[in-house]
Parts: C-alpha cells; sequence; structure tokens
C-alpha cells in the first residue's frame, strides 16, 4: 500500500482552497497542548472507520499525528475500511511547528514518546536490581522490556505506548 504525503507548507495552502478534513490521531493530552485548527481528534488506539467515513465523500482527509508513524498506522487502519482518500502530513506536527504554521496551543503535557522511554527504562533498572537483591528470575523483567523493545523496533508499533496512552494524564483534555 502507498502512503500519500504531503508538506506542511503544501498542506498549509492547499486547507484554503480545497475541501479537506484534518484528522489528529495523536492523544487528547498532546491535542489538547497543541493542534491546527480546525483539526478534528479521534485517537488512533479508539479510531474507528465510521467516525470518520461521514467525510469519506469530501475531499482528502489529511492525517496528522506527532511525528508521523500513528498518521501511517491510521491510514492502513482507514484503507483496510474502504476509505483511500487520505494523506499523511509529512512530518506530523513536529513539521507544522518548525515550519512556523499557526496553531492552536493549550496546557503542556510530557510526550509519549517520553513517557514511553521513562517506563521502559523505569522497569529495565528495577529488573536488573531486583534480581541481583531478592532472585536473579527478576532479570527477565530486564529481558522482557529489551526484547519488547526491540520488537516495537522492528514492527513499528508499540503496546507500552498504546497502554500509557490511556493512562489518565494523557486522557485530559477528551471531547
Amino acid at each position: 500500500m502507498t502512503i500519500q504525503s504531503i508538506s506542511a507548507h503544501q498542506l498549509s495552502q492547499q486547507a484554503q482552497t480545497d475541501d479537506h478534513t484534518l484528522l489528529d490521531v495523536r492523544t487528547p493530552a498532546e491535542f489538547e497542548e497543541v493542534h491546527i485548527a480546525g483539526a478534528k481528534l479521534h485517537p488512533l488506539d479508539s479510531l474507528k472507520a465510521e467516525q470518520v467515513s461521514e467525510h469519506a465523500e469530501g475531499g482528502t482527509i489529511y492525517v496528522i499525528c506527532r511525528s508521523g508513524n500513528r498518521a501511517k498506522n491510521a491510514i492502513k487502519k482507514l484503507a483496510s475500511a474502504g476509505i483511500h482518500n487520505t494523506a499523511l502530513l509529512d512530518g506530523g506536527m513536529h513539521s507544522w511547528l518548525e515550519a512556523g504554521l499557526p496553531v492552536n496551543r493549550g496546557r503542556k503535557t510530557m510526550p509519549l514518546e517520553r513517557q514511553v522511554r521513562i517506563a521502559a527504562g523505569f522497569l529495565a533498572l528495577l529488573g536488573a536490581v531486583l534480581g541481583f537483591t531478592i532472585h536473579p528470575y527478576w532479570h527477565g523483567l530486564s529481558g522482557f522490556i529489551g526484547a519488547g523493545l526491540m520488537f516495537a523496533g522492528i514492527t513499528d508499533t508499540c503496546a507500552m505506548g498504546m497502554l500509557i496512552a490511556k493512562l489518565p494524564w494523557n486522557r485530559r483534555g477528551r471531547n
């Protein structure tokens, strides 16, 4: 499957002229912190094609996330439900912000990617400490986290990220 993409500047210009939908698939907390005016929030972990299908008849659905990975997964999910008039904002909100384009800002939040790194590091350290102090079997926790990180890198998915996205502080601001 080929995913169409568009640069931040192109989207900014095109959004003024054509019929389109801006679909943001980040967490509610990330959306609350900063988003493109007019974007509709549908977090990836709860995205349903039926929610988006009303926009499928019109113009292009531009899918936005932080860097592009979640948006790619959302586009694949929508395509499997028969919605093909989608395009990815290349570089996600990072590229939009770097281009200096207008955004709506709210309360600051810690990025999901950083939360995953903190949790994975803590669990790996915990496994090592418990393995040396309590019982060697606890080293398995560090191995499990390492295997999970390797799997996440290979498959470009992150189960820990999906779980952390469901925590209360990442759900705040949800409509």
